[in-house]
């Protein structure tokens, strides 16, 4: 794991958000270097609510940074990445096929200076949210 300012080394990075249950699967042509971008704690208070996150910020980023395609996490404090984006410039942004590519936040900054923006297939029954609403009816 390391901070935004430690990977810009000339070689071409690839963030894309990736749930910490492995749902969204990345195929490794994409790019040469993949930078998992998260929420921090705090962010995904605001954004999920109460109860959330159900890890903590440093065990998903311990579970992430241990998939053999990802090279770098970080994490971010604000409610989207746009502005680690603007520090990384990616070549490619990912996210998960959830979002059209004009919902995409950062999408249109990358698109502008001539990166590509893809969205990943969906998989059904997934998420976080659908993993706990689960767990609730079955205890129920």
């Amino acid at each position: 794991m390391v901070h935004a300012e430690s990977i810009v080394d000339g070689t071409p990075v690839l963030p894309c958000e990736r749930r910490s249950d492995g749902s969204r699967v990345l195929p490794l042509s994409y790019g040469e270097r993949l930078v998992v971008a998260i929420n921090d704690d705090d962010s995904v208070r605001r954004l999920k609510g109460p109860g959330r996150p159900i890890n903590p910020v440093e065990r998903r980023m311990a579970v992430l940074a241990g998939l053999e395609a990802v090279d770098w996490v970080v994490s971010f404090s604000e409610d989207t990445p746009e502005t680690l984006l603007q520090s990384l410039k990616p070549e490619i942004l990912v996210k998960g096929g959830d979002y059209a590519i004009d919902q995409v936040v950062g999408g249109e900054f990358v698109l502008a200076y001539g990166g590509k923006v893809q969205a990943l297939e969906f998989l059904d029954n997934c998420s976080t949210s659908d993993i706990v609403e689960k767990m609730r009816r079955v205890s129920d």
